[in-house]
């Protein structure tokens, strides 16, 4: 999905698009200034007070059509017109399935004109009137559709991850500073910091309720290892089958330490106020041996050390029948914490029980900041969260110990491909530690 200079590849039947091959280098290339001109058309703020919000979906899969749905339901006077993905059934799926939705039929109001599909939809979706884009892409293209966004003057949510490798991390702190500087919203769907129990018990936590932190863990390790895979087809080329199945990948979703464990770390960087200044990490591959798993390890633990000592324990793993934990746990000292998506508790010498868990208002707040003219912006914070994974992923694949630092700026590691396009792609091998290389 490349920026600067593309070249046509070939038209592929299979998908009936037009599907650019662009270069790494062009894919990468980030423009140093932007014309007044383009800033004049592009830069076009939402106005306090209109009727109408317009939304553009970029990403038409489950996750993407959810964040769609949420979206609409959130508040009134929000409308999608504008979709892009890559694949046109997947898009053509995607559309079938909201306008079924109805309670928000009457606001997904799109034409066949505004249905773009191929690599480079993104950008033919960016130059429509859309106030607001939601990014749902396989992790690895956010950065570069962030970027894009950005300076297109729209409004942003974005899934989580930000990126899958320290090259994605350091694009998205800096289209964050750019949002910042055009007055833009940038919202991340990291839910848990909206969901109820979380906010009331980190606020607890920061008013010294359970005393000094000494450590803490987190896990997500779930009894399903076959999540969102696809048995590859015989007409899929190494591209799209790999798309198709993307968490299966590195350089897709950067491994599931990265796309799914970042919500726990992403607590505990909350809690802390803080992230890791190094780390050790170890992991495998022993559920899932064939390669029709693609390359990604089954399961990670990392240990991470915080400033003043504190020491975090990370787990997390996919493979069927282990026992499932999705949850995080700051210790103090004079008290400790327990949360998960449901509840959420402190023991010690303040109690507290949060009655029930809390549904997130990410897409809701998103809207009110741009009605309101307060712009958010999370892109920090999602994307120090997001190397925070990316870390401990780096760690575990070599066996090396790992400091912040060294791989939030010296690090040469971009796991981009060599093209865009619908045909051979070869998968790297998995990961060997104590034999993969640090980059």
């Amino acid at each position: 999905m490349g920026g600067g200079s593309e070249r046509n590849a070939k038209v592929e039947d299979r998908t009936k698009s037009k599907t650019d091959s662009v270069s790494r280098r062009d894919f990468l290339r980030h423009s140093a200034t932007v014309s007044l001109a383009t800033f004049a058309g592009a830069n076009r703020l939402y106005a306090a007070g209109s009727d109408i919000i317009r939304v553009g979906m970029i990403g038409c899969g489950d996750r993407g059509t959810a964040d769609a749905r949420d979206f609409l339901a959130s508040t009134e006077g929000v409308q999608l017109t504008a979709m892009a993905d890559i694949f046109p059934d997947q898009l053509d799926s995607s559309l079938a399935d909201l306008s079924r939705k109805r309670d928000i039929d009457d606001k997904v109001t799109l034409t066949k004109e505004m249905c773009f599909t191929g690599f480079d939809s993104y950008k033919q979706l960016l130059q429509t009137d859309v106030d607001v884009v939601i990014l749902a892409t396989p992790p690895h293209f956010r950065p570069e559709h962030l970027r894009a966004a950005v300076e297109s003057g729209k409004h942003v949510f974005m899934e989580k991850p930000a990126a899958v490798d320290p090259a994605g991390v350091r694009s998205v702190i800096a289209s964050g500073d750019l949002a910042a500087d055009k007055g833009l919203s940038i919202v991340a769907g990291t839910q848990q910091r909206r969901m109820g129990q979380y906010m009331e018990i980190i606020k607890r936590v920061h008013a010294g309720q359970i005393g000094k932190i000494v450590t803490a863990q987190c896990y997500w390790n779930w009894d399903r290892q076959d999540w969102h895979f696809h048995q590859r087809l015989s007409h899929w080329s190494d591209m799209e089958w790999q798309l198709r199945c993307w968490p299966y990948f590195t350089w897709l979703s950067g491994d599931h330490i990265v796309e799914q464990h970042v919500h726990n770390l992403d607590i505990v960087n909350w809690a802390l106020g803080s992230h890791p200044v190094q780390c050790l990490g170890i992991g495998g591959r022993q559920a899932r041996t064939g390669s029709q798993y693609g390359n990604i390890f089954d399961h990670f633990t990392v240990e991470y050390e915080y400033p003043d000592h504190v020491r975090v324990l990370s787990m997390c793993c996919q493979m069927n029948g282990v026992t499932s934990r999705v949850a995080e746990r700051i210790v103090g000292t004079s008290g400790q914490t327990y949360t998960t998506r449901s509840t959420g508790y402190i023991e010690g010498e303040n109690p507290y029980k949060h009655d029930g868990g809390g549904n997130a208002n990410q897409h809701a707040d998103l809207i009110e900041s741009i009605r309101s003219g307060n712009p958010l912006n999370e892109a920090s914070q999602v994307a120090e969260s997001t190397m925070t994974a990316i870390m401990g992923r780096m760690s575990a694949y070599t066996g090396r110990a790992l400091k912040w630092d060294w791989v939030m700026n010296a690090s040469k590691l971009d796991l981009t491909p060599s093209r865009y396009e619908l045909g051979d792609t070869p998968v790297a091998p998995v990961a060997i530690p104590g034999k993969t290389p640090l980059v």
